[in-house]
């Protein structure tokens, strides 16, 4: 774990994983509503593996500092999320992107709230690229506009985004990419869920690194 410092003074958190040699470029990966949790490490240990230099920022540290919830703490997690606010969300996600930042690159990939938090960032903050899982937020914010590349996560089975959601987020981005994984429902990237899709998860992991790899090229 490391310390960051937000532009506003704000001090917070954040997970390390660095490649062996040289990385390729810097990542930011944001958390779910359940804090900085062991899935979460792993899953920037897993782009560190790829030779991603990778920041996690515990994006709670506004309101409580250290929290990791049980994912069955929905309503929980959501209280802290619901406690945040965009503009601090944003230069905490600036402070990582900062940390994380390689050669003058940096991206950043988001799970569930993250996912939402990835596409405000796309919008607002100098990044290379974005990646966004099933962000149930997204829907509610298209007058944000990616300026940079951004790939879209969904799973059709999704009780929290709807397909005509979905549509509406292709319709305003026609740019973008995006992948909906027929049969997958919320959360299908993560291990500790009742909804995790090895299969899905390894297709839309490696779909995540080569759409990476086209931004640094």
């Amino acid at each position: 774990m490391i310390r960051l410092t937000a532009k506003d003074g704000h001090e917070l958190d954040a997970y390390l994983a660095e490649p062996k040699g040289k990385p390729k470029g810097g990542l930011v990966v944001v958390q779910e509503i359940f804090g900085v949790t062991k899935h979460i490490k792993r899953v920037a240990d897993q782009y560190a593996a790829r030779g991603y230099k990778v920041v996690a920022p515990a994006m709670f540290d506004r309101v409580e500092r250290n929290v990791t919830l049980d994912y069955s703490e929905i309503e929980k997690g959501r209280e802290y999320m619901r406690k945040l606010r965009w503009p601090e969300t944003l230069a905490d996600v600036d402070a990582a992107a900062n940390e994380a930042r390689v050669a003058d690159s940096v991206s950043i990939v988001g799970y569930c709230w993250g996912g939402t938090v990835a596409h405000a960032a796309a919008s607002e903050l100098d990044i290379d690229a974005a990646v966004s899982y099933y962000g149930g937020g997204v829907a509610k914010m298209l007058d944000k506009k990616p300026r940079c590349p951004i790939m879209y996560h969904f799973g059709d089975h999704d009780a929290s985004i709807p397909l005509p959601d979905i549509e509406k987020i292709k319709n305003a981005n026609p740019d973008s990419t995006l992948h909906v994984y027929p049969g997958a429902g919320h959360g299908f990237n993560c291990d500790e869920r009742a909804s995790y899709s090895a299969n899905d998860a390894k297709i839309a992991f490696e779909r995540t690194l080569e759409f990476l790899r086209e931004q640094l090229n």
